[in-house]
């Protein structure tokens, strides 16, 4: 699918979404997102290499009624409006996508459509990464993984027990070798995907356009809680356990 094509498509069950709460005119239902601080994001993990205690991501937040939806982004941005003022965003660029995301989730959330919106904090990280070796193991035994996204936790326990080959945007991280994996480049994105058995990609992806890179291939399992919406709303696999 293409990207626009997808974003498109987002809009129209957002829409349905909408039309299903009647909630286009409702003025309580006003969307303010703000960027967090890493230690509001993700608090105080013994790791400190993950990208948002780097500044290389930001963590911004939605609060739509009582509910919090967050979302990743290298290009944070405020927004304050109404349900409907969110459909006029072109979703043309990270900023918008992320805004337009980070809100879904809050919507979504405060009818009970998703959960776990809220990113984990402190020592879950390392909990969620435990979980996720099992996960696999469970669901896919002894898998190839094309790892999508600098995540140390999950990369570090991950090549323990598999082969794994990783692919990141942030060029502090690519050409080096990491809990004795190598980061390549997004050129290597399709090479990579090639090689492995299963695909485990950040739901960041949702935000920066590059998820449907990796849509309908092979297997492919999405974490965080940037993509809660879309997972749910798209049918993808979503690993996210120790999210609030």
């Amino acid at each position: 699918m293409e990207e626009k094509k997808f974003y498109e498509e987002l809009k129209v069950k957002f829409k349905e979404i909408i039309n299903k709460h009647g909630i286009a005119d409702d003025k309580v239902s006003v969307i303010f997102t703000r960027p967090l601080t890493p230690r509001e994001a993700i608090g105080t993990p013994k790791r400190r290499d993950f990208p948002i205690l780097k500044g290389k991501e930001v963590m911004i937040e939605a609060m739509f009624r009582q509910s919090k939806g967050q979302a990743f982004t290298d290009r944070p941005s405020n927004f304050e409006g109404t349900v409907l003022d969110l459909l006029e965003l072109p979703l043309s660029n990270n900023s918008e996508r992320a805004i337009f995301i980070a809100s879904l989730n809050a919507i979504m959330r405060h009818f009970g459509h998703i959960t776990n919106t809220v990113h984990c904090k402190n020592g879950e990280p390392e909990i969620c990464a435990e979980r996720l070796l099992k996960y696999i193991k469970e669901r896919f035994h002894n898998p190839k993984i094309a790892f999508i996204g600098f995540q140390p936790a999950m990369i570090s326990k991950l090549s323990q027990s598999f082969q794994i080959e990783v692919v990141d945007l942030d060029k502090d991280n690519i050409g080096k070798e990491k809990f004795g994996v190598n980061i390549s480049g997004s050129e290597k994105t399709e090479e990579v995907i090639s090689w492995g058995d299963v695909i485990i990609a950040t739901s960041s992806t949702a935000a920066n356009g590059s998820i449907v890179r990796f849509i309908g291939k092979k297997p492919v399992v999405f974490f965080g809680v940037t993509g809660a919406s879309v997972c749910a709303l798209f049918g993808l696999t979503r690993f996210c356990p120790c999210s609030h």
